[in-house]
């Protein structure tokens, strides 16, 4: 009976921590777990839940990592080597102890600002999870930071992250593209490219950055042609190259996204990306988005408003970016593999440099001047330059961009 199991695999119900904590309860050694001789009575902290002191020693509560609640002990802190947890610890008490008007750190945390402590600790560790999970779903070079430094919100309810569109019901995606035989596109482009088959210019120039001007549609090279990958006139189809960070606002705009690298000029950032729809099922989900008090309905309208990107519950990273009367970020429209005008790709560059820490906004309205790309002059008609229209909205929302070119309502 025995030689018939060799091969038999089951599924563990304990994860790996739990399996390393048990380890060391147990006194085993595990190569797999990092469990060996030398550190066989070590414990790993999770988290800090309390502090107090004496006149002789300060002492934390601790969370053991596979461990439950129950089991949490004070140790004093020549006992712990935990430097980064022990800073972060201190970090979060100071802003409590500071929201509470206090300078000074007591011998014994009262109860409101311990249980905020262990609050904060554990949404760290939910949005750690979360930005695990983030990064194991991108398709893309940049990777993606989540912080928030400001209050006990977890990662968002309702939302899974994707790299592309995804098809509403009843919509059909062809790719109708034709490639081009170019050996150098941009020096020696054959017949205009991929841009020249539909009679437009190239848009990008040899470092990858946007040379047309807002409204201008892109036409990339694609799965079809001859070039190979390191084509200039593969730009967005690359993804988003810089790592960016998603941390919450601490003036009450939600969340946000900041740069973590320097971006140049004329850049692309990243897509738009959502759940395409069509507009009839835009307007039903706007009326219900209304009442929530958002939406993420961006109309694809560069030739006829037909679609619409519904980006509220599946998306990527473009979802957290915040609008701003003065962004750093401007919307074109790009065509790779599919070039029916009723369905580009929307693609963000930025307007300007960018430094690294800098939040990273686009104009839900896009009211720039269409013939003057730095111009930040208004124009109601501004949808003639064949440009997306803002994300639907269709109550008057106070703007709270602080920009000095202001709207004070973003709709």
């Amino acid at each position: 009976m025995a030689e018939n199991l060799n091969d038999c695999r089951v599924p563990c119900k304990m994860s790996w921590s739990e399996l390393e904590a048990l380890c060391r309860i147990e006194r085993l050694r595990s190569d797999q777990l990092g469990v060996n001789r030398a550190n066989v009575n070590e414990y790993e902290v999770e988290f800090l839940c309390d502090y107090k002191k004496t006149k002789e020693e300060e002492f934390y509560l601790v969370k053991w990592k596979g461990f439950p609640e129950s089991d949490n002990s004070w140790e004093p802190k020549r006992n712990l080597r935990c430097p980064k947890l022990m800073k972060q610890f201190h970090l979060d008490l100071d802003r409590e102890l500071r929201r509470h008007k206090r300078r000074c750190i007591p011998k014994k945390l009262d109860k409101e600002v311990a249980s905020f402590l262990l609050q904060k600790a554990k949404v760290r560790q939910s949005l750690q999870r979360w930005e695990a999970h983030l990064n194991q779903t991108r398709n893309h070079p940049g990777r993606i930071f989540v912080m928030n430094d400001v209050d006990l919100e977890g990662p968002p309810k309702n939302f899974t992250y994707i790299n592309n569109y995804k098809v509403g019901q009843g919509i059909v995606l062809n790719e109708m593209a034709v490639g081009c035989e170019c050996k150098n596109c941009l020096e020696e482009p054959v017949n205009g490219c991929c841009p020249g088959a539909s009679l437009h210019r190239m848009a990008y120039n040899d470092r990858g950055q946007v040379r047309i001007r807002p409204g201008k549609p892109i036409y990339e090279c694609n799965s079809r042609c001859s070039c190979g990958p390191d084509c200039p006139n593969r730009v967005v189809q690359k993804g988003i190259q810089f790592n960016l960070c998603i941390f919450k606002t601490e003036d009450g705009r939600g969340w946000g996204v900041r740069t973590l690298q320097h971006i140049k000029k004329n850049t692309f950032v990243m897509e738009y990306i959502g759940e395409i729809i069509t507009t009839d099922e835009a307007e039903r989900r706007g009326h219900v988005y209304d009442r929530q008090g958002s939406t993420y309905l961006f109309d694809l309208d560069y030739v006829e408003d037909v679609y619409t990107v519904d980006a509220a519950h599946q998306g990527n990273i473009s979802h957290f970016v915040n609008h701003s009367c003065n962004p750093n970020l401007q919307v074109f429209n790009v065509f790779i593999d599919n070039i029916d005008e009723r369905l580009p790709r929307i693609a963000l560059f930025s307007t300007r440099a960018i430094r690294a820490g800098e939040e990273l906004t686009f104009d839900y309205k896009m009211q720039i001047d269409p013939v003057d790309t730095e111009s930040t002059k208004m124009d109601s008609s501004f949808s003639l330059a064949g440009l997306p229209s803002s994300p639907k909205k269709r109550i008057r929302v106070e703007c709270r961009c602080g920009s000095d070119l202001c709207r004070k309502y973003l709709f």
